[in-house]
């Protein structure tokens, strides 16, 4: 199953959050080999002065070393009033935009913190970087890609500051068609940092930020250029932790209407990119293969069995954006979707012809690159100077270049260590919610069922069993029992290790306590989210 972030609401005092805090400790203590947790003293000091030049290095025509550039013409952006959105606790700010309305559709001026500036290729800072990756995020706190002087001071765009960005000018037609593109590097003084609540409470109330109110206009045409165009995104609501007494409990949390605007102009920044570096002929794209026909064959059977057809005639992207998360099996078939959104990986290519042959990004319907969050991602700081070297006529920078290559094998192997560590730390989060519902009993649809299974060498095989989708806790488990997809069955949670991240079901009722036997024997795995 796919994991999503969870945020966590509770208190330092109460008895789960502690215990979350002390579990995530040990995690912590675990991969510390794997993933870097301390910065260096000599990637500190580089931080410290690179973050001293901020002031000159931000005004318009500042000089930099990046890349091996020995001077920047940056435009004095000052005069827009971006403006940020984001969760609230945010402070490592990588856009801010601008919107306009014009005679022929809408012009959007799109900023992104100009991370090169501070962070030079070859430095002690880019080495820390790549060895990073990204910033990792856990339920009670995260790791920065960069130190926090730079990722949550002089290169976040915070109010009321200058700051260097890179500057995306998007020109759109009446119907949201991007119609013409250009990339500067500027300096941009955002005037406000909104949050995603408070801006879709004063849009449902009539009101809000103008910027806001064009931004739900014009995400909204992307979105129908999202579906024309046959792209697909899974609409899944996040987890929240929240506290209740010396316990926590699992929640879902709904995507804003606000956030998917704002996810549209991300993702229209990294299609304008990619198609930047494969007009130019070099770059880093964000790829993804087709769904194999027997990944499709297969989900198709399971909207079948779960009572919600997918037809012949609808496309992927229309079939996913008409189910509802509230619905049991309609979440259910969200979290096997995901089954066909699999294979992502970088591709880098420094000459036309080392493009691969299909470049698009299949869940999008369109080739694509990561160029919005460089604060927080490694590769889009590579992205983002080949990009403006392109948009300038120039070639990229030589030294920039070689570097390329290296990048997509820099971002497989951090993604994977890290992924393990929010994994564990998930679990670890879930299960401590869980604690509170043991031998409670759960209505759950059934995903697929498993057939029993021999052991060998004279080892116990697994018992008949299922997989079943828990709407309240917002759960998936296996349970050791026999049931048919898109059967409603009842289960009860048995037990539950928060130290270990293991939760076990078992089917409800006087059979249900039989099936239990001792822990670990009945063939549950570990409860996950959806």
């Amino acid at each position: 199953m796919l994991h999503r972030p969870v945020s966590l609401h509770a208190p330092r005092g109460s008895v789960a959050a502690d215990v979350i805090s002390q579990g995530i400790d040990a995690l912590l203590e675990e991969y510390r080999e794997q993933v870097p947790l301390e910065f260096l003293a000599e990637v500190l000091a580089e931080a410290e002065r690179a973050a001293s030049r901020a002031g000159t290095s931000a005004g318009a025509g500042a000089g930099s070393t990046d890349s091996g550039q020995t001077d920047i013409d940056r435009s004095d952006r000052t005069d827009i009033p971006f403006v940020t959105l984001d969760p609230e606790s945010s402070t490592d700010l990588d856009q801010a935009m601008h919107l306009e309305r014009t005679d022929t559709g809408y012009r959007v001026l799109y900023a992104i913190a100009d991370v090169p500036l501070f962070v030079e290729l070859g430095s002690a800072l880019d080495a820390e970087a790549r060895r990073r990756g990204a910033t990792v995020y856990l339920p009670d706190r995260r790791i920065p890609l960069h130190p926090e002087v730079l990722s949550e001071g002089v290169a976040s765009l915070l109010p009321e500051q200058d700051t260097p960005a890179f500057v995306w000018t998007f020109e759109l037609d009446a119907a949201g068609i991007v119609t013409s593109v250009d990339l500067e590097r500027a300096t941009v003084r955002s005037v406000a940092k909104l949050d995603y609540d408070t801006v879709q409470q004063q849009l449902d109330a009539g009101q809000g930020h103008p910027t806001m109110q064009l931004l739900q206009e014009i995400g909204d045409l992307r979105l129908q250029q999202e579906a024309e165009r046959g792209g697909a995104s899974l609409n899944v609501p996040e987890q929240e932790v929240e506290a209740e007494g010396d316990h926590v409990r699992l929640t879902w949390r709904d995507l804003n209407a606000i956030e998917e605007a704002n996810a549209q102009i991300s993702l229209m920044t990294g299609m304008a990119a990619a198609q930047l570096m494969i007009d130019g002929g070099a770059g880093i794209l964000r790829t993804m293969p087709p769904a194999e026909p027997q990944a499709i064959a297969r989900f198709r059977r399971q909207t079948q069995v779960l009572g919600t057809p997918w037809e012949e005639n609808v496309a992927y992207g229309d079939f996913l954006r008409s189910l509802d998360w509230r619905d049991a099996a309609h979440l259910a078939l969200l979290n096997q979707a995901t089954s066909l959104f699999r294979g992502a990986s970088y591709v880098a290519f420094t000459r036309p012809e080392e493009l691969p042959e299909d470049p698009a990004q299949a869940a999008i319907a369109a080739p694509y690159a990561h160029a919005t969050a460089p604060l927080r991602r490694l590769v889009d700081r590579f992205v983002l100077l080949v990009c403006h070297a392109h948009a300038r006529g120039q070639s990229p920078d030589p030294a920039l270049l070689a570097a390329l290559e290296k990048i997509p094998e820099a971002m497989r192997s951090t993604a994977t260590k890290a992924g393990e560590l929010e994994r564990r730390a998930i679990e670890l989060v879930e299960t401590a919610a869980l604690e509170a519902w043991v031998g409670e009993e759960f209505d759950a649809s059934v995903i697929e069922r498993r057939e029993a299974s021999e052991g060998k060498n004279g080892n116990g095989g697994a018992p008949t069993r299922v997989e079943v989708q828990l709407i309240d806790p917002p759960v998936t488990a296996w349970v050791p029992m026999d049931a048919e997809a898109g059967q409603v069955v009842r289960v009860r949670l048995g037990s539950v290790d928060p130290r270990k991240g293991k939760a076990h079901f078992v089917p409800a009722g006087p059979a249900g306590a039989d099936a239990a036997g001792t822990p670990g024997t009945a063939g549950a795995t570990t409860a996950q989210s959806c």
